[in-house]
Parts: structure tokens; C-alpha cells; sequence
């Protein structure tokens, strides 16, 4: 909104410079909290996870999900949350996307992972369940499930998707970079 405004002439420059000074230093630069999930696959099944309780999606199947600790990049999260919530170790073959949440101050980057070790499960504190399900099992599944991670991974499923591969060739390597 505020490009919008600047490029419509109602806020200038030097507006601009006076807003982000008037910014404490918690306020600037602007943060947001980014999460990972991850659409693992094991031949024609998908790794879902049953949130515990005290989770934000309690009681819902869903893809692993969490959030980047400060230390870690995006993709060593994923892999981290899917061994963490599902007892599984994968590997990332590419970027699926990104979902803006309905919180302005969080975004989730999406990767496509594939199965490589483990039998899935749940940690007992995060996840109280863990299992590869197909796309058939996910329908008759009397029990709630995200309807979004159910989209997701139907569109994965349908091959509606593109992926975005794992760049190992990049100028800022060992650094991880999707092109």
C-alpha cells in the first residue's frame, strides 16, 4: 500500500525516511516469521501427521509443519520438522511454493521431499500420530484433517504442480538455493 501511495505521489521520499526513523530498533527492519511444511513422498503415499492437542491444528492430520529457528536455514528445517514430527528421514527434490497466512507476520515456504529412512512416527509431543497415507485412504479418513494440506497434496498427487530445484551450483554454495 504504501509503493501505491509513493508511486501515486501521495507519500514522498523524504516521508518515507522520516517513517523508518521514527521506527524503534524492535520495529526495523520489519520481521517476519517464516515456517516450512513439506509434501513427503514414499512411492504413491504422503507423510501425514496427527497434531497433539496442545497444537495449533489439534487433533488434525496434516503435513509436517514448524517454524526456521534463528540458527537454521529454511531446508534444514524441513528436514529437521519431518524427522522431528514424523520419525522420517527425507530429502528435499525442490521448492513447491510459498502460502501467505492469515497472520500479516508469517509466510511458509512448501517443499516436495522424498522418503529415504524410518518408519513413521510421531513424537508424542508435537504429534500423537504419523503414517503415509495414499490419496484414496486421505478421502475415506473419518477424521479431521487440514483441508489445505488435503488440496496440497492432491494438487502433488494429480501432478499439478512444478517444483523448483535445489540449484547446488550457486555462486553462495554451500549455501542451498532453489532455480
Amino acid at each position: 500500500m504504501l509503493i501505491n501511495q509513493l508511486l501515486a505521489g501521495v507519500v514522498t521520499n523524504e516521508r518515507i525516511e522520516l517513517m523508518v526513523q521514527e521506527k524503534s530498533a524492535t520495529d526495523w527492519p520489519p520481521k517476519k516469521v517464516v515456517c516450512v511444511g513439506a509434501v513427503v513422498l514414499q512411492g504413491d503415499k504422503v507423510l501425514f501427521i496427527r497434531q497433539s492437542e496442545d497444537q495449533s491444528l489439534a487433533g488434525k492430520w496434516s503435513i509436517p509443519w514448524g517454524v526456521v529457528e534463528l540458527d537454521e536455514t529454511p531446508d534444514e528445517a524441513v528436514v529437521r520438522e519431518i524427522f522431528e514430527e514424523g520419525g522420517i528421514q527425507a530429502s528435499i527434490e525442490g521448492l513447491l511454493g510459498y502460502q501467505n497466512f492469515a497472520w500479516e507476520s508469517s509466510l511458509a515456504l512448501i517443499y516436495l521431499c522424498q522418503h529415504q529412512n524410518g518408519e513413521p512416527v510421531a513424537d508424542g509431543i508435537e504429534t500423537d500420530q504419523a503414517r503415509y497415507f495414499s490419496v484414496t485412504e486421505l478421502d475415506e479418513l473419518n477424521e479431521p484433517i487440514s483441508l489445505w494440506c488435503k488440496w496440497l497434496v492432491k494438487r502433488v498427487m494429480d501432478g499439478n504442480y512444478c517444483v523448483i530445484p535445489i540449484e547446488r551450483a550457486n555462486p553462495r554454495e554451500p549455501k542451498t538455493a532453489f532455480f
